[in-house]
């Protein structure tokens, strides 16, 4: 990446940060609300666009990092009344042991193989979220109560049940994880991840450990994915094992392919796109999910590579 197009990217995430800061002052309660969500869960489709959109590894299994950290993060501040920073941490401490056990496995597979199993160990999770039920209380789940949603940081007061400090923290986490896959993918290494999308055989010939490579990435994107399932939790104050299931693997799918794989800010540009859609079709109809269906087909056909995708295929190369 040249200097210029360095320069450019950067701006263009800094500015794209800066209009969700100043979002903040101008919308209204719900779609204050509506736009906190959607942070939190465009860290999740990120996460997993490194793993799909740079790596070229096709998972379905991805919801059982975003509930690792959604239960690691729930139950300790839930039943062993854990601050909220460290249940926060316990989150992700879930999600990088439980990516790193289910790589070293799943990786030993490719192509369709790797997707079935991912598919397989998402399933095994979601059965024991449901089975748990003494602790989990299945898709009935838990709401935490407003005692295990404020802590003190540096002599400051947190409330995560107050909409400006919810909104700020998401932002902060969208922020740090759009830092965190820039820095990777400017990098030889995620370099070295698209390359091994493109031609893996070739690759190795050419040296490279790509099982040492795809477990990285796979360990990245499932750690950042339980950061947002803990996010989840303590910010919006529920547990449920619905979270585990095979329909929010596919969800983060669709959010990349939406806004466009390979792309940083795409994911986030497919979560909003699509939780709007569905919000205004549902308005309208009861069939919302059809609408949908058919505005995606469209979308398909008009951008193939996603929104964001297309616009840096056909204009602006330099888009990140």
């Amino acid at each position: 990446m040249s200097g210029m197009s360095l320069s450019k990217s950067t701006g263009l995430l800094a500015f794209a940060i800066v209009i969700l800061f100043c979002l903040q002052f101008v919308l209204p309660e719900y779609h204050y609300l509506s736009m906190t969500r959607i942070m939190v869960l465009a860290v999740f489709a990120m996460a997993y666009n490194l793993l799909f959109g740079y790596t070229g590894l096709l998972s379905l299994g991805h919801a059982m990092f975003f509930a690792a950290g959604l239960y690691g993060a729930g139950l300790t501040a839930y039943y062993f009344e854990w601050s909220v920073p460290l249940a926060f941490l316990a989150g992700i401490a879930s999600g990088f042991v439980a990516s790193l056990v289910i790589g070293v496995i799943s990786l030993r597979t490719t192509g369709v193989a790797f997707m079935i199993v991912t598919m397989m160990f998402a399933q095994v999770a979601h059965l024991t979220a449901n089975y748990l039920t003494t602790w989990t209380r299945g898709e009935e789940g838990l709401t935490m109560p407003p005692t295990a949603r404020s802590f003190d940081l540096a002599g400051l007061h947190f409330d995560l049940t107050d909409p400006t400090t919810r909104y700020n923290i998401a932002l902060f986490l969208l922020t740090l994880t759009t830092a965190v896959i820039f820095a990777i993918v400017r990098r030889p290494i995620g370099r070295v991840l698209i390359a091994i999308r493109e031609n893996e055989p070739r690759t190795l010939m050419l040296g490279y450990d790509t099982f040492r490579l795809k477990l990285i990435a796979l360990v990245a994107s499932g750690t950042l994915s339980a950061m947002a399932g803990a996010a989840y939790a303590l910010l919006f104050g529920y547990i449920g094992s619905t979270f585990a299931s095979i329909q929010y693997s596919i969800e983060a799918l669709l959010f990349t392919l939406l806004g466009g794989a390979g792309t940083i800010l795409g994911p986030l540009i497919g979560t909003a796109a699509m939780f709007y859609m569905i919000d205004i079709a549902s308005e309208y109809t009861t069939a919302y999910l059809l609408v949908t269906g058919i505005a995606l087909v469209l979308l398909v056909l008009y951008f193939p590579k996603g929104i964001l995708g297309s616009i840096r295929d056909r204009w602006f190369p330099w888009i990140p």
